[in-house]
């Protein structure tokens, strides 16, 4: 190992609220702990607009903020955070393990929480990859701004799909909600919201075949599943949400994954390594939500911390 500066007793990889709260508790345990990050703290809610199912918060708060408090929590209670630090590799080595971070080297320590998230899941079209950047997104509270006046469309039925085409109706003269089934499934409360706007029109039993466009989005191809018809649409912007991508990558042939990518885990977070634990996105479980994380990143933090004095009581 590099020297014992490098050496930690808990590493957590990921700086979203899983992350975060993992950190909060490992450092209020006085473990010696860092938190890599490969952007900014916060995750995916970062560059959500605002948060409003979250408990404690009932007149909401901004995605950032929420993030930003979190991070000076974990801070107060002396965690360390490396940012713009991306994991690249994780094996065991002399008793420990050994995490690799793009140009930072190696980092050593006694467990592991991996709190890496996912990112958002792509249609996989003629024309997505060319016009990323340029009229297709994956974030309206990053890109919204662009498209004062403009028609855009949604891809995706869920929670994410419509808080960003509510969000967009600040800027958009007109939105399309494209889904491939014929009823969403975000909350109630928000699809009572998007029925009520005379911005958002819907498109339902359907999705988007191809996008259109040379140097930016033109237009796309829409295709009704039921009837086979397609129908083309002018647009100038295409926001994807459909679902994601687990942030697992770096520890395929380490850990235990399921079908889709996600780790698996016991009860306890354990993953099928031993000492080893993950939450939150990146991790199998069935709903994905900021209080779901928080819940999970609690749980690994005590989870390492009960696993290492099992391991001190051992070797006494």
């Amino acid at each position: 190992m590099n020297n014992t500066n490098d050496f930690y007793d808990l590493i957590i990889i990921g700086g979203g609220p899983a992350g975060l709260t993992a950190g909060i508790y490992a450092a209020r345990a006085k473990l010696k702990t860092l938190l890599l990050e490969k952007g900014l703290p916060g995750g995916q809610i970062s560059t959500t607009e605002y948060v409003e199912n979250y408990p404690g918060f009932p007149n909401v708060i901004k995605g950032q903020e929420l993030a930003q408090k979190m991070e000076a929590q974990a801070k107060q209670f002396g965690l360390e955070i490396s940012l713009l630090s991306k994991a690249t590799s994780l094996k065991k080595k002399d008793g420990a393990f050994e995490i690799k971070v793009n140009n930072k080297g190696s980092y050593f320590a006694k467990t592991i929480i991996i709190a890496t998230g996912a990112f958002p899941a792509k249609l996989n079209i003629p024309g997505e990859k060319e016009l990323t950047g340029r009229g297709v997104s994956y974030c309206a509270t990053c890109d919204g701004a662009f498209f004062k006046d403009k028609k855009v469309i949604v891809a995706g039925g869920g929670n994410a799909a419509i808080e960003e085409a509510l969000f967009l109706t600040r800027f958009a003269s007109e939105i399309f909600i494209i889904h491939r089934r014929d009823q969403f499934r975000a909350d109630k409360i928000l699809q009572e919201r998007i029925l009520k706007d005379k911005k958002i029109k819907l498109i339902l039993d359907s999705k988007i075949k191809e996008i259109l466009g040379t140097s930016k989005v033109e237009g796309c191809i829409v295709r009704n599943k039921k009837s086979g018809d397609e129908s083309k649409i002018a647009i100038d912007g295409i926001f994807v949400y459909i679902g994601s991508v687990p942030n697992t990558s770096f520890v395929k042939g380490v850990l235990e994954l399921n079908n889709e990518g996600y780790i698996v885990t016991n009860d306890e977070l354990q993953t099928s390594l031993p000492g080893i634990f993950a939450a939150g996105d990146v991790r199998q479980n069935k709903l994905k939500q900021v209080a779901v994380a928080v819940g999970e990143g609690a749980l690994a933090g005590v989870s390492a911390q009960r696993y290492l004095e099992k391991m001190k009581n051992k070797n006494l």
